[in-house]
């Protein structure tokens, strides 16, 4: 009855125990040599200035979004466009289609750009 899941149980058993032997041979053939320097928090090689919880400009969100509006513009039109044309009796269907992304698109560039996400400071 258990026979069809021998194998599987041995490929979860194998990758388990390889994970345990990786972690066991890195921890003991590692060598912890621990200093103040290596215990303080690394940033890009830059010494800390400033609380790392402090508040992020509004800016830096609406250009976050300013990138994945235009981003998910290219995802999805290169698809719709093969479709469109190895598809030509629905073309009606996928015109309709993309007009609402497209309205969908432009109303995140109008939004962007009235709160000011376009302007270089």
């Amino acid at each position: 009855m258990l026979r069809p899941f021998v194998p599987i149980l041995l490929l979860i058993a194998f990758v388990v125990a390889n994970a345990i032997l990786l972690i066991g041979l890195s921890h003991f053939l590692s060598s912890s040599r621990s200093n103040p320097a290596k215990r303080q928090p690394y940033e890009s090689g830059m010494p800390v200035i400033g609380d790392a919880r402090q508040r992020f400009s509004v800016k830096f969100y609406l250009v976050a979004m300013l990138f994945i509006v235009f981003d998910i513009e290219t995802v999805f039109l290169i698809p719709w466009a093969v479709a469109f044309r190895s598809l030509p009796e629905s073309a009606g269907l996928l015109m309709i289609e993309m007009f609402a992304f497209m309205v969908a698109l432009g109303a995140g560039y109008l939004y962007i750009w009235k709160r000011g996400a376009l302007q270089w400071d």
